[in-house]
């Protein structure tokens, strides 16, 4: 039943972390998003379907990244990191409704909807805190154009290339997930219930 119960829970937390990432790319003066159809609340518009199959199976997945035009942008290096920060942003969000509504349902005590809205809470947390991990593809690597000067930008482009690299070897070969990330979120979800 759990199983069951998340699907919903992951459906609704990848559709609005792109749905915001579009938004925010489009109200900073990127029509990109809207032209690919991006800003949308439908998740079919979000899934890649090896990242779909990924996440159910193994826990690990990805959606379709929303394109944007960082040209468009009036302030390149701050526009591209409020639109990535918008994905968890409106996560954390999430997980704070999920949060109010489980407060009001706990009387109730409907076993499915429980489960499904505390899923909720930690699929949220857990989908922010991940995706600002400051490596390629995640939103945390945005951060560091903060931080970089200009003459040191070609380490982004080194981590734009291998990110994915790095990223797998975290999931797959080290503990960083549950050494690091988990006890976050862990920490977080228990502050939201």
């Amino acid at each position: 039943m759990n199983v069951l119960l998340s699907i919903p829970a992951i459906l609704i937390a990848i559709t609005f972390h792109e749905y915001s990432h579009g938004w925010m790319a489009y109200k900073l003066g990127d029509p990109t998003p809207k032209a690919y159809g991006r800003l949308t609340l439908n998740p079919l518009a979000h899934l890649d379907p090896i990242g779909t199959i990924m996440l159910l199976i193994f826990r690990f997945g990805w959606a379709k990244p929303v394109p944007i035009n960082p040209y468009n942008f009036s302030n390149y290096r701050r526009d591209t990191v409020l639109v990535s920060l918008a994905g968890p942003s409106a996560n954390f969000l999430l997980a704070v409704l999920f949060a109010v509504v489980a407060r009001l349902i706990t009387p109730l005590y409907i076993l499915p909807l429980n489960i499904f809205i505390y899923m909720g809470i930690y699929i949220n947390i857990a989908l922010a805190i991940f995706n600002l991990i400051p490596i390629p593809p995640l939103d945390g690597s945005r951060l560091l154009l903060l931080f970089l000067p200009d003459r040191y930008m070609y380490v982004m482009d080194f981590l734009e290339h291998y990110g994915f690299i790095f990223i797998t070897i975290l999931i797959v070969f080290s503990n960083f997930v549950g050494a690091v990330v988990s006890p976050i979120v862990n920490w977080l979800f228990n502050i939201f219930v």
